[in-house]
């Protein structure tokens, strides 16, 4: 955690800084699986990709603002792949839907 002054009342303001994405995941599916209280469970490897996958999808979207070769190319997937996921989360504009 980071804090700063600012210059009106000199008083600090504390910025957040989350911690590693790896982190989080492990934190998250060390809950998930704790509340399972011995259920079976299936397919988690597609659950776990896809709750990460679609956010990453948004922002990087918006990072790009909406520039799917941008964005294909930071995410290093294919146009056509990153269009297939956009489709696939409900993430397409409508308008970019005719391939």
């Amino acid at each position: 955690m980071t804090s700063k002054t600012t210059k009106k009342t000199n008083s600090p303001v504390v910025e957040l800084i989350p911690p590693p994405l790896n982190e989080s995941a492990k934190t998250a599916i060390s809950y998930f699986l704790s509340q399972l209280d011995g259920q079976p469970t299936t397919e988690l490897y597609d659950m776990v990709i896809a709750q990460v996958e679609q956010p990453l999808l948004e922002e990087v979207m918006a990072f790009t603002q909406n520039n799917q070769s941008k964005a294909a190319t930071m995410l290093g997937l294919n146009r056509g792949t990153l269009r297939k996921k956009l489709r696939q989360y409900g993430l397409m504009d409508p308008a970019d839907t005719n391939d």
